[in-house]
């Protein structure tokens, strides 16, 4: 059987998962705010599946039967679909947006336009213009432009025409980039305290044409905002001889020239104006011309000015795990037993606690991280370059190819280079998506190792918001594992194989997919025997063939297969033969559900891993990944209780059905109403533990 038979097509099931956050945007339940950040989170989401995913098919469109070579056998009829859906959620994009406009106005919150403004408030924008925009902006005549300028993705254009009312044959097109970047989007003015009104800074630019061109003798000024989206894969030549940064840096130039894979205009746009603009940027048809209201780049509604509600309630704040409270040596504590951190349940402080701890103790020697995406201004570096200033031998392994955070990797690349600390980028063809680190300590002639295994970044940030797990450890067998996988990074010669050393942690791409399938295998010969067979999966996205296909064979044979997927889920879960066996939800809610989490029921004897990989193609075969196995039994039922929790979900859960329809899960009658994120945060918290302190 082909595969586009047996499995949903990936990019369509991708659209379901953004239509759940749009479902968010639209759910009057929700606070207006957080409605508003949903609408940014879905147009964010749209913005990168088109620079990624609809850049890879039109790819394939252009190579025509090579294209054939990859899961999507017709790259051109997806492409046809994924247009069809596009304009559909943009119309429910649009209509969510109105109804939300009109909420905001409900509560006294105005967002303006530059034609709505009262007296003091023309005079506000008109200082505001002068004082910070003026000099950001560098307007483009573009009809006297021989080469038409390239427009940035991610950025948004004023265009304009300027007219003579004396002259009405006479007309000019400019172009300006608004500058978002530097500026905040949203400005808040001054108003007659019964409303809160907000301009967007295209807006105060629209106001402000005529200071702008008056003087070049026009006196009819028109704006529209415009938007191109563009393929943003980097094109990397993996020669073992060329330099790494160099290509990265290369790549990251060339993107900012990717092919235009969509292009986005206000519908109210002077048609004439319209043709010139796609004219001269080369488009057709079949680049994704689309129709949308005055504002687009909605993505900067994740960042809403929160000052002008006044009913916002609190989130419950992460607190740190009762074991690793201030002041305690944390390595202290995980030499008497494991420690589980659920983000964003639990802080992430304690992380970089354990760093600077290892960064100023006298018997640390080293310390060895990966990482992957790390934040703004990380406090992960900061504890690490102390540790080099302190002595430690401290190396990094840097991905510098984490999709859209490259330029910022190779920042803290040179930034910790400087302070002395070793810097491994990996391997020409293979990202490093672990999150593993290994603590060496030297004491009276004694060699003490402590770590951890994650399955999210080692970022503080994100980690306020990404629900992940994060296992700290003394475990011999799991701290030889992560040095060997340290080994072969640092070993330029070292093979791929010398991974399959690793006894414990199962590693991407050499030993994982096969050690996943024997433990599916062995629940279906369980359940062949009539015995108990169960697995509980919980990941992003569900993408691999052989997985899929392995997951039909488990439900024909018996097996409970529960699936917890955020994202994409190419996974048919209704057929005759399952039996019902398949069961998958989607939870959508505050938290980013970002945790790889399995359980297999192994005859009783429960398996439980946390792995940084989902079950996809690039994850198993062309990444280096860990996942690791839970070996402490109150850890393993705290993993079970909270996707049992999961499992529960009634309130943002919906089922992954063969259709993808994005229905929710139904209560049943007198069934306690369960908001997962909401019980796991109660449960973590009411959790008592205890230390093994009589030092066995």
């Amino acid at each position: 059987m082909s595969h586009t038979k047996t499995t949903i097509i990936r990019d369509i099931s991708w659209l379901a998962f953004n239509e759940r956050v749009l479902q968010e945007a639209m759910d009057t339940s929700n606070h207006v705010s957080d409605r508003l950040r949903f609408l940014g989170i879905f147009s964010n989401n749209m913005d990168e599946f088109f620079r990624v995913r609809v850049a890879s098919l039109s790819k394939m469109v252009t190579v025509g039967k090579l294209a054939k070579v990859h899961l999507e056998a017709n790259p051109d009829k997806i492409l046809r679909k994924i247009q069809r859906i596009v304009i559909s959620q943009q119309a429910a994009f649009d209509k969510t947006y109105n109804e939300i406009i009109k909420e905001l106005e409900k509560g006294g919150i105005c967002i303006k336009n530059e034609k709505q403004l009262n007296r003091a408030q023309k005079q506000f924008i008109t200082t505001y213009f002068d004082e910070k925009v003026r000099t950001e902006i560098v307007p483009l005549m573009i009809e006297s432009i021989p080469q038409m300028p390239l427009l940035k993705d991610k950025s948004i254009y004023l265009a304009c025409v300027l007219g003579d009312s004396k002259n009405p044959m006479a007309h000019r097109y400019a172009l300006i980039e608004v500058p978002n970047r530097v500026l905040p989007r949203f400005v808040i003015l001054p108003s007659n305290g019964k409303t809160r009104d907000i301009i967007l800074l295209e807006d105060i630019i629209q106001f402000n044409l005529p200071h702008l061109f008056a003087p070049f003798g026009f006196d009819r000024f028109l704006g529209y905002v415009i938007k191109v989206t563009r393929d943003a894969e980097l094109e990397i030549d993996n020669d073992v001889n060329t330099n790494v940064i160099d290509e990265i840096e290369k790549g990251i130039k060339n993107r900012k020239k990717g092919r235009a894979t969509r292009f986005i205009y206000d519908r109210s746009i002077e048609p004439k104006l319209l043709d010139y603009l796609t004219k001269r940027l080369g488009l057709t048809k079949k680049d994704n011309l689309i129709a949308g209201g005055r504002i687009h780049n909605f993505k900067d509604f994740m960042d809403f000015p929160l000052s002008v509600f006044k009913d916002l309630q609190q989130r419950p704040k992460p607190f740190i795990h009762p074991l690793l409270k201030q002041p305690c040596r944390i390595m202290d504590v995980i030499e008497k037993r494991d420690v589980m951190l659920h983000t964003p349940y639990h802080s992430f402080d304690s992380v970089i606690d354990l760093l600077r701890e290892a960064a100023i103790d006298p018997y640390v020697q080293s310390i060895k991280i990966a990482c992957y995406r790390l934040a703004k201004d990380s406090k992960i570096v900061n504890a690490l370059i102390n540790a080099v200033r302190n002595g430690k031998n401290v190396t990094v392994i840097l991905e510098l190819r984490a999709r859209f955070d490259e330029e910022a990797n190779l920042m803290w690349s040179s930034r910790l280079q400087e302070e002395g600390v070793r810097v491994i980028y990996g391997l020409p063809d293979m990202k490093v998506h672990a999150k593993i680190c290994v603590i060496k300590k030297r004491v009276f002639n004694k060699t003490l190792q402590y770590g951890f295994v994650s399955t999210g970044n080692l970022n503080e940030n994100t980690a306020k918001y990404y629900g992940d797990h994060m296992l700290l450890t003394t475990n011999r067998n799991i701290l030889a594992d992560i040095n060997r996988i340290f080994a072969f990074m640092e070993n330029p010669h070292a093979k791929i194989e010398s991974l399959k050393a690793c006894k414990t942690l199962p590693v991407a791409p050499v030993t994982m997919r096969k050690h996943f399938i024997n433990l599916i295998d062995k629940e279906i010969k369980a359940a062949r025997k009539k015995k108990s067979a169960s697995m509980v999966l919980k990941m992003n996205s569900l993408v691999d063939v052989e997985f899929v296909n392995k997951l039909y064979e488990a439900a024909r044979a018996g097996v409970k297969v529960d699936m917890i997927i955020r994202g994409i889920c190419c996974a048919y879960t209704e057929q005759k033969s399952f039996h019902n066996n398949i069961n998958a939800i989607s939870i959508i809610d505050q938290y980013l559900e970002h945790a790889r989490v399995f359980i297999f029921n192994n005859g009783g004897t429960r398996e439980v891993y946390i792995s940084s990989a989902d079950f996809m193609v690039r994850n198993l075969d062309h990444r280096i990944e860990a996942a690791c196995p839970i070996y402490d039994k109150e850890i393993q039922k705290e993993l079970v209780d909270i996707l049992n929790i999961q499992l529960d979900e009634n309130v943002k859960g919906r089922i992954l059905d063969n259709e993808q329809s994005n229905e929710y899960v139904q209560r049943r009658p007198a069934e306690a109403q369960v908001r997962s994120q909401l019980a796991i945060y109660k449960y973590l918290h009411n959790k008592k533990y205890q230390v093994d302190t009589s030092g066995n």
